[in-house]
């Protein structure tokens, strides 16, 4: 089944699908933050004469901030979209599962009404 562009007035096709494919890497973000374990003392790096001080510590603390913002970005929309049919939004929009699989507990219209809900609050949180 071929999946199709979603039409929101407020937004543009383009914007649209910038938020569709950040969606679709909720998942590998997931992996990324729990992967990301490796914490180390400052390094002091290069041969050259400069006085560089490499802080994996604090790169790796900004990573997993950054990874779990954009996590919590996507929850987040979703919860206001609808807290009862969030994790079906979820579904759909990260991993591309269509309605007839999903078994939501709502009817055809209002989910996806509450899906075009939850890219107009993505969008305004992405800003």
């Amino acid at each position: 089944m071929k999946e199709r562009d979603l039409k929101i007035l407020e937004l543009s096709p383009n914007r649209y699908r910038e938020l569709k494919y950040f969606c679709r890497q909720y998942r590998e973000k997931q992996s990324q933050l729990r992967s990301i374990t490796e914490l180390s003392s400052p390094s002091f790096g290069g041969t050259g004469g400069g006085n560089k001080i490499s802080d994996r510590t604090a790169d790796t603390a900004c990573r997993r901030a950054c990874l779990a913002k954009d996590i919590e970005m996507i929850e987040q929309a979703a919860i206001e979209a609808d807290s009862e049919i969030y994790p079906y939004i979820i579904n759909n929009v990260v991993d591309g599962i269509a309605y007839e699989y999903l078994e939501v507990p709502s009817s055809i219209a209002t989910f996806y009404r509450k899906r075009k809900e939850f890219f107009k609050i993505l969008d305004k949180r992405k800003r």
